[in-house]
This record gives C-alpha cells, sequence and structure tokens, in this order.
C-alpha cells in the first residue's frame, strides 16, 4: 500500500472525532490566525503548472536545430569566402525563420493558457467558528468547508455531515456514474470509492456536505497525478527526427560534391584554391536547400490555422504531421467516445416495454411502441411511471446561455429522469406546483432507495419512491398492470429480473420506479411528522424500471469507420465497468464481441510480454488507474506503435505527455489535462481529431510535395557547373552563386508554401499510416526531383544559356566569359530555372492524380507564388544596382518569348507519365 492509499485508509476508517484531533482542528473550523499559520507551512491550495523551458530558452531552440547549425556554418563560410552578400542573406533566412518559429509557439501558448479552468475561485469555509466565504487558494489541511450541488470540490476530504451526497468523480477515475458518499465507511469498488472521502477536481452532483480538508494543492491525489505527469520527458517528434536525418543527408551530399567540385576546379580547371573554394562553395549552396527549413515551418502553421478552424489547438509545430503518422488511438470513454450525458433508452412496464428516442440532456426525442410515438395519455401505466419519475427527483436542466449547451443542475441520473418526462409531453414545473413535496428521506448507499411524499389531492398522500431494483423489489407487494393494481406475483418477479439482466448484459444500468397512495389524515402535520423511512417503502406498487446509459457521441459511428479504413486501431481505456465498456465498445463500432476485455487487476498481473502480445489484438481496458493508462501507451510505443492518447480528466494526463500525441477536450478536460496535451480539442468532438489526422497525413504528403519542388532546382543549378568543369573552363559558369540563392531563397519560397496549403488527394484516408522506416527523402521523391522534372529542367537550363550565345555569333565566336552578353546569358540560365520551377508548381500539386481534375486553379496560393517569382525575376532583371549584385542583364523580346513557352511541354509531359501510372495500378 504506498503512503497516499496509507494517507487515506487513515482518514477514512477513523471517526469523526478521531480525525479532527489528528488534523488539530474541530467541527467549528480553524481560528483565522492558525489558518495562516498553515497557509504558510503547507502554501496555497493550487495545482503548480510545469514550469518548462524559459521563453529565452524556448527562442533559442529555433535557431539550434541540424538545418539551422548548417545554416549558420553556411553563411559562415560564404563570408570568409569574400561574398559578405551571400553569408547575410543566408543568416537573414535563418533569423527569420527562428523568429516566424517561436511566434506560432508563443500564439499557440496564449491560446491554451486561454482555455484553462483552474480549481473553484470560492468555497464557503468556517473561521473564528464563523462560516465565510473564501479563496478556495487559502484553504489548509483543518478546515472545514460545507458543499452543496453544482459546486467543485477544492481540496482532499473526509466527509463529517452528508445528505444525499453523489459526487461525480470522473475526473479522476474516467467513472461516469456518480458515486454516493455519506459520512459512514465504506471501502467501495475501485479506486477513490471510498465513502466518506471526497477529492479535488470532483464535482458535487447533488445533495450538500461538510467536510474537512486533509490534503491541499499538489499534497492531494490530483496534484500527485499532475506531478507525476510533469516528470515525464517528452522525446523528439516523428518528424523533428525525420528533418535531422533529411539535414544530415543533404549535408553530407553537398558537402561531398563540393569537396569533388573543390578538386576537379583545382586539377582540371586550374582555378587557384580560393576561387576553387568560392565555385566548391556555390555548388554546396546549391545543393543545400536554404528554403526548406522556413517552407516546413509555414507549412506546419498553416497546417495548425487549418487545424484550428476544425476545432483542433494544436500547442507544438511537429505535432501536427505527427498525427498523420498516428497507428494507435488510446481514447478515453466518459465525455469521449459517450456524451457523459445519462439517457433514459427504454422502458419496462409490465404492459409493455418502450422505447426512448433522442439523447443526451436535449429534449428532441420521443417515446415510442411498436414504431409508433406515445405520449402519457395513451397509457396509464406510463403515464404513472414518468409522473412518479419526475416527482422523485432534485435535479434540473437548464439551457446555458453563453454556450448554448444543457447545463446540470444536479445528478446525471435524475436528469435523464427530467428529460424523460419531457418526451413524454409533461410540464414538469406544473406537476410539482400541483402536487408537492411534503417531505422527503434522501437516498442513503445501505437501502438504495430514496423516497418523497406528495399532496396528490385533498384527501390522498403519494409515496414517490426510487431505487435500485434489487433493493426496491422486495418492499414491493403490487404491481400496475393495465391502469390496475394487482398482487405482484412470482413470476412478476421473474419477468422483472429477466428484463433487468438482458438490459445489464448490454451495458445499460436500470432504474426501478414505485408508489403507494394513502389518506390524508386531518392532522396531516402530526401524521407527516410520524412517518418514517420504513412505514413510506412499504407495500409499495412497483411500476416499472428506466434503462439508462450514457450514450454515444453521434458523429462517433463514422469518426471510428474512419479510423478503422486508415488502418487506426482504437484501444478504450476506461475507469468505467466491463460490462458498460464492451457494450459501448462493440455498439460504436469501436470492437468486435470478440473483444478481450482486461480490468486494472489483471494487467498489473501481466508481464510486459504478455502485454505487448495482447495489445496486437482486439481489446478494451477496464476499471484502469491513471499509472496503468501509462503502462499501455508505453507497451504500445515499445511495440513500435505512433500512439495518441486521448482524455479529459486528470488521471489521463500522464498518458497523455507519454503518447506521441496527446489529445486534451478543451470543454471538459482538467487543466492538468490540457497542460499535458500536445492538442486540445476546443468542441470535446472525437470526430475532430480524426479530420486533425487527415490534416496530419495531408501535411506530410504536402512536405514531401514541396521538398520534391524546392530539390528540383538543385539539379539544373548545378549541371551547368559540371559543363564548366568537363570542358576545363572552356564553358564559363552559367550561373553565380547568388542567382543561385535567388532560386533557393527568392523564386522558389512562395509557389513552395503554395503547395504546403493543397488539399488531400483522394483516398489519403484510405491508406495505411506512414511507417517509422519511410523517410521524407524516398526513391520517389529523388527520381522525381532530380531525374525527372530536375533533368529536364537541366536540359532546358543549357539550351537557354546557348540560345543567348548563338545570338552572340557562337559557335563561330568564343563562349563569352564576361561583359553583357555573359550577365544575359547567366540571366537567361536563372530565368530558365525560375520558368522551369512554374511547371514543376503545377506538377507537384499532385502525386498521381490529374492537375487538370484536381483544377489548374483550385490552389491560389500557388498561382500567387508563381507570380510573385516572375515579378521578382523582373526586378532583378531590369533594377539597376541590383543587376551588379546578382550579375543580371535585361533580356530580349526573343528570350522572353522562349521562357514562356518553357512550363508548357513540361507540364505536358508530367501530366502523361501520371496517366501512365494511374493505368498502371488500376490493371493491378
Amino acid at each position: 500500500m504506498s503512503a497516499s492509499e496509507k494517507k487515506r485508509q487513515q482518514y477514512a476508517v477513523a471517526d469523526n472525532a478521531a480525525v479532527l484531533q489528528t488534523l488539530q482542528s474541530s467541527a467549528t473550523g480553524l481560528s483565522a490566525e492558525e489558518a495562516d499559520a498553515r497557509l504558510k507551512r503547507y502554501g496555497d491550495n493550487t495545482i503548480h503548472r510545469e514550469v518548462g523551458d524559459s521563453q529565452l530558452k524556448v527562442f533559442l531552440k529555433n535557431f539550434t536545430s541540424l538545418m539551422a547549425i548548417l545554416l549558420w556554418v553556411s553563411g559562415l563560410i560564404a563570408i570568409l569566402s569574400g561574398t559578405l552578400e551571400l553569408g547575410i542573406a543566408i543568416w537573414l533566412v535563418n533569423i527569420i525563420n527562428g523568429v516566424f518559429s517561436f511566434w506560432q509557439q508563443f500564439q499557440a501558448k496564449k491560446a491554451t493558457n486561454s482555455l484553462m479552468a483552474m480549481l473553484p475561485t470560492y468555497t464557503q469555509v468556517y473561521r473564528d467558528g464563523k462560516l465565510t466565504k473564501l479563496d478556495a487558494t487559502k484553504l489548509v489541511p483543518g478546515d472545514v468547508f460545507t458543499l452543496q450541488a453544482g459546486n467543485s470540490v477544492p481540496v482532499d476530504a473526509r466527509l463529517l455531515e452528508a445528505t444525499s451526497m453523489q459526487v461525480d468523480q470522473s475526473a479522476l477515475t474516467g467513472e461516469s456514474v456518480p458515486e454516493s458518499k455519506y459520512t459512514k465507511y465504506d471501502a467501495g469498488d475501485g479506486e477513490f470509492a471510498e465513502s466518506n472521502l471526497i477529492y479535488a477536481g470532483t464535482t458535487v452532483g447533488a445533495g450538500t456536505a461538510k467536510a474537512v480538508c486533509f490534503a491541499t494543492g499538489m499534497d492531494t491525489e490530483f496534484g500527485q497525478i499532475a506531478s507525476l505527469t510533469q516528470q515525464q520527458t517528452k522525446h523528439a517528434s516523428p518528424l523533428q527526427i525525420e528533418l535531422n536525418r533529411l539535414t544530415k543527408q543533404i549535408s553530407m551530399i553537398a558537402i561531398g560534391i563540393g569537396i569533388a567540385f573543390f578538386i576537379a576546379a583545382i586539377f582540371f580547371v586550374h582555378y587557384p584554391v580560393a576561387k576553387s573554394f568560392i565555385f566548391a562553395l556555390g555548388m554546396i549552396v546549391a545543393f543545400i536547400p536554404e528554403g526548406l527549413l522556413p517552407t516546413v515551418t509555414l507549412s506546419l502553421a498553416q497546417g495548425v490555422q487549418r487545424m484550428a478552424k476544425k476545432h483542433a489547438l494544436v500547442k507544438d509545430l511537429n505535432s501536427v504531421e505527427t498525427l498523420g503518422e498516428t497507428t494507435v488511438i488510446c481514447s478515453d470513454k466518459t465525455g469521449t467516445l459517450t456524451q457523459n450525458q445519462m439517457t433514459v433508452n427504454h422502458l419496462w412496464l409490465a404492459s409493455g416495454t418502450y422505447e426512448v428516442t433522442g439523447q443526451g440532456y436535449v429534449n428532441n426525442g420521443h417515446i415510442r411502441r411498436a414504431d409508433k410515438p406515445y405520449t402519457w395519455q395513451d397509457d396509464p401505466d406510463l403515464e404513472k411511471l414518468i409522473r412518479v419519475a419526475a416527482l422523485n427527483n432534485d435535479t434540473a436542466v437548464e439551457m446555458d446561455k453563453a454556450t448554448k449547451q444543457p447545463k446540470l443542475l444536479g445528478t446525471p441520473t435524475e436528469a435523464a429522469l427530467v428529460i424523460l418526462a419531457e418526451k413524454a409531453g409533461f410540464d414538469t414545473a406544473k406537476i410539482a406546483k400541483q402536487t408537492p413535496r411534503l417531505r422527503e428521506f434522501p437516498f442513503d448507499s445501505d437501502r438504495k432507495r430514496m423516497s418523497t411524499v406528495h399532496q396528490h389531492d385533498a384527501h390522498t398522500l403519494s409515496f414517490c419512491v426510487k431505487g435500485s431494483l434489487s433493493d426496491l423489489l422486495p418492499q414491493c407487494t403490487t404491481i400496475i398492470d393495465h391502469g390496475q393494481n394487482r398482487p405482484l406475483t412470482a413470476q412478476d418477479k421473474q419477468d422483472i429480473d429477466a428484463a433487468n439482466r438482458k438490459y445489464a448484459a448490454m451495458g445499460l444500468r436500470s432504474l426501478a420506479v414505485a408508489y403507494r397512495e394513502v389518506p390524508a389524515e386531518a392532522d396531516q402535520q402530526k401524521q407527516l411528522d410520524n412517518l418514517t423511512i420504513a412505514s413510506v417503502e412499504e407495500e409499495l406498487t412497483f411500476i416499472g424500471l428506466t434503462i439508462m446509459a450514457d450514450p454515444p457521441r453521434p458523429e462517433i459511428y463514422d469518426a471510428i469507420a474512419k479510423c478503422h479504413d486508415a488502418n487506426i486501431k482504437i484501444i478504450m481505456v476506461t475507469g468505467d465497468s466491463t460490462l458498460t465498456a464492451k457494450s459501448i465498445a462493440v455498439k460504436i463500432g469501436l470492437t468486435s464481441d470478440k473483444a478481450r476485455v482486461v480490468t486494472g487487476t489483471e494487467l498489473d498481473a501481466m508481464s510486459e510480454a504478455e502485454l505487448q502480445e495482447a495489445l496486437k489484438g482486439e481489446i478494451i481496458f477496464a476499471r484502469v488507474a491513471p499509472e496503468q493508462k501509462y503502462k499501455i501507451v508505453s507497451t504500445l510505443q515499445k511495440n513500435g506503435e505512433i500512439v495518441a492518447s486521448t482524455g479529459d480528466g486528470v488521471n489521463d494526463a500522464p498518458a497523455l505527455k507519454k503518447a506521441d500525441i496527446g489529445v486534451a477536450m478543451g470543454v471538459t478536460g482538467t487543466d492538468v489535462a490540457k497542460d499535458a496535451a500536445d492538442m486540445i480539442l476546443t468542441d470535446d468532438n472525437f470526430a475532430s481529431i480524426v479530420a486533425a489526422i487527415e490534416e496530419g497525413r495531408t501535411v506530410y504528403s504536402n512536405l514531401q510535395k514541396f521538398l520534391t519542388y524546392i530539390l528540383t532546382s538543385n539539379v539544373p543549378e548545378a549541371i551547368p557547373s559540371v559543363l564548366f568543369l568537363f570542358s576545363r573552363g572552356l564553358i564559363p559558369l552559367p550561373m553565380t552563386v547568388m542567382q543561385i540563392l535567388t532560386v533557393d531563397l527568392g523564386t522558389d519560397m512562395l509557389p513552395a508554401l503554395g503547395l504546403g496549403s493543397e488539399k488531400a488527394e483522394p483516398g489519403i484516408m484510405h491508406q495505411p499510416p506512414r511507417a517509422r522506416t519511410a523517410h521524407l527523402m524516398n526513391k520517389r521523391v529523388l527520381f522525381t526531383a532530380f531525374a525527372w522534372y530536375g533533368l529536364l529542367a537541366s536540359v532546358v537550363s543549357t539550351i537557354a544559356y546557348f540560345f543567348v550565345n548563338m545570338q552572340a555569333g557562337w559557335p563561330a565566336r568564343a563562349l563569352a566569359a564576361t561583359g553583357l552578353t555573359y550577365s544575359r546569358a547567366t540571366t537567361m540560365v536563372l530565368a530558365a530555372i525560375v520558368f522551369s520551377q512554374i511547371a514543376a508548381a503545377l506538377n507537384c500539386r499532385t502525386i498521381s492524380q490529374s492537375v487538370i481534375k484536381a483544377g489548374i486553379f483550385s490552389n491560389r496560393r500557388v498561382w500567387f507564388g508563381i507570380a510573385f517569382e516572375v515579378l521578382l525575376l523582373a526586378f532583378l532583371v531590369y533594377t539597376p544596382g541590383v543587376q551588379e549584385v546578382f550579375n543580371t542583364a535585361p533580356l530580349a523580346l526573343s528570350d522572353w518569348l522562349f521562357l514562356i513557352i518553357i512550363p508548357i511541354p513540361l507540364f505536358l509531359l508530367e501530366e502523361g507519365r501520371k496517366a501512365l501510372v494511374r493505368r498502371r495500378h488500376a490493371r493491378a
């Protein structure tokens, strides 16, 4: 038994006097002086947030990635080699990208913080013997305070008094059914089930209580789970790992080529060492895609913005792509797969059974029998059942004007009965007024019943009773059947029990309803005073069963089907019962009926190897503790899975932190869960996860598209230099280093960003998740960029170079190495690469689908980028002063005609290749 469990046991089993003595308190609380002294000793009653890195450290991280370091070094080499403009340009790109990345992270953090909802602000506390309103953060151990329905529990406490107390502990345990709480000790079933202890972070659903605090802040169970969460460290995302790998690959290729060209320049062309070094540097610059890092950052930022519109707030840019790789989702049940709103869906009476349509705390359904809508006027038994259920009720459901969502004032079970009455056409307020309540015998865990006494009419009192079937049925002697009360027979009891077991097997809860009417005596007050629980709850007439469940979210069925289509496995991990968990899982299509259900106790007994093997099949986890959720996620990761873990409670937080992508609920989620998560769903909608996964896959696909696009220009940038080497200098360098940088950092950037906003191609959610062994720069990307697009662009740019020289008299005259003709020839090479990139930008929009079918003009950002690169080219070509820096010269009309034609055949050639690919796949 842990220290925490021993502490709880100590306060649970002791009587009130012993608990108060241990805490050195009294039934009237602490003095203000003693409370101040304890506040200094224990500190504020707050959950400490994970501090994380300082803003400065977060800022500097954006300048120390492998790609960023490579750019710093490249810039330094350029400056040392005498090309100051080149070095400054490379460094500026690094600085701009780093600032942009930091700004995106800062904005995401701000949005996250705005969602956080801490523990309750005020609590009614006894100080100096008087009940006073106090900031809940100032509560200390030994404080005595009061609670009522709707209050959040601010600390861990022991109950001193309790009346009809029910507490929603789903944020702590994942269990959707409220726990009954009372002063008598009962160990209960499961974690945090002690009957006389209440815990921080939970909510009072019904009743009133007086309690004494024994733990505050980080010492509460809520705080300890938060602490466990904060001890976990996040590892690099798959995208970070892949970008680091890509950086190393590109660096090795670029440096290798640079060394080879450095040696070749010395021995083939007989350049001086310094000049050979600058030449080699140009080749390194040509092969390092300086625009890759800012383009990736901006593409991820676009993904973040699109996800925000789909109610998914991403806290870290790299999490966007990680979603697309997800292979397993570990999902909580309550509030995530279900609505966390108990709903009556069946009624059982001796006269027949009814189905109740509509879900949640909204009157959007009706009662029907044989597909025919029913109201209470159609059946006296139905009328009696609903009337008694509505009268024997302390709960109300209101529409919140701010959120436009139903707001519960009481317990979920009673709320379900209120909505049932509304669906049947009852005016519950009118009934309560016509049949006033005279006395109440609250629910308690011993008898598991609640009874109320009402003035039926001037001559009759009505006893209304509801409770568990096993405890209520023995108190019944008659049963209502077609409007008549008749003796309750053994066969009736068998029929009732059979119906109850049938619904229980479906994971549904039943609540029995009964009543009795007695004559009102002349001295009614004396009659009421003489009533006892025993006298009210005897010789009752059994009316029927209300069958209820926490319904699945309406959109969950389609969301799960999409996950299965995408080969994403979903595993339910809940604190709820095994029966309820499996029935919900089967109903929503999460698993088949053959799925194995593993409880927390069974999980503890399993070895790691057994758990790894079990996780390969259909499996559901029920009655699990927070540390067990963490164990499940970590074992899945050892199995090689990319794991997304969802949840809203503090019990979910450790698993959220451990997972590759933690997804918290923004509306119902606790602040600890939100802090631990990588993504927050602002609408608590599981379907938003599926939309986010599709967005993540699209982001990765788009990363490959603009990687292909960016790498394409490397080949035509390098080939002219190869010609220079192979000709031993007879062919002057067709491009300068600054012109190469113009393509990498200028003309390529905006079209690449346009590709980052490309919509998903058809069928992207019918493909399996990307394997961990797959890489951004794979064979397809390399072939398309270098051997296809790049080769075609190289041929075009080389022809463009000779096209200008031919106009100047080549081959009769030697190729110009200086002067206006040379500047115009290098400008033409630059322009030919730009116009080849126009075709590449269009071609890279799809992998196999026809761009014409996708819509040539459907991506306006690509066309905006194309327009920008043409205007930038014109600026470099015709602006005095700029011409000297970039070695450009004005182009003739014939040059522009040559350039304008370039994209057309390149685009049509690629459309033909894609058509052949589609035809081959169709045959396969």
